[in-house]
């Protein structure tokens, strides 16, 4: 189960700030700080199949690591964000041009995906290009990874910004995401996000009548 806070952030300045705020510097653990490149794309059939059924299929680059996420029944309240999520590794940058639908065989959700896509092609729907900042933060009760994402939503119908922050409860107590990004949501005048970048893109296409 994936748990997490989402936050539009106004812009790249106000980003700068959130990532030197004196309360993160207080609770964030020893040399956790990273800045990581991410660059995703996003599978679904012709008839988009996953789509409908709340499944997202993304394939991801983060850094030297290439990791496959399936992702599903997510849902959102207040920015908070919660679903199912199974990730795996792999090694053939290749899977970004002809990603297999059997990645995630050994999971049940994985066989119910099969069964959907029944050996159709999967093609990119949109790509997510964007700078990672992030660091671990120890609240005594929790451990949380809180991440500046900047960059780009990319689909052929044009692009959309990403300038959010995001909260993710690694181990403890969910409320502790609530209270450290209400904290930050106050003090930088941050607006709840509903949707992922995925939810985003697919909005983009589906307005230009590119998913029906």
């Amino acid at each position: 189960m994936e748990i997490e806070m989402k936050y539009s952030i106004g812009d790249k300045e106000t980003a700068k700030r959130i990532w030197d705020d004196e309360y993160l510097l207080g609770i964030e653990e020893k040399d956790s700080r990273e800045k990581v490149f991410m660059k995703a794309s996003y599978f679904d059939t012709d008839d988009y199949i996953l789509s409908k059924n709340d499944i997202a299929f993304r394939i991801r680059m983060e850094g030297n690591r290439i990791v496959a996420s399936l992702k599903w029944n997510g849902e959102s309240v207040d920015g908070l964000h919660t679903r199912e999520e199974i990730n795996v590794p792999v090694n053939d940058e290749a899977c970004f041009i002809m990603p297999d639908s059997e990645i995630f065989k050994e999971s049940d959700i994985g066989q119910y995906m099969i069964e959907l896509v029944k050996g159709k092609p999967l093609h990119s729907l949109l790509e997510t290009r964007f700078l990672r900042s992030k660091l671990r933060v120890d609240t005594g009760k929790s451990i949380c990874e809180v991440a500046i994402d900047e960059g780009d939503i990319i689909t052929d119908f044009g692009t959309l910004p990403i300038c959010e922050m995001e909260i993710e409860l690694f181990s403890g107590e969910k409320e502790d995401v609530r209270n450290i990004g209400a904290v930050l949501a106050e003090k930088y005048g941050l607006a709840a996000e509903d949707r992922s970048k995925y939810a985003r893109g697919l909005k983009l296409l589906e307005e230009n009548k590119y998913i029906g």
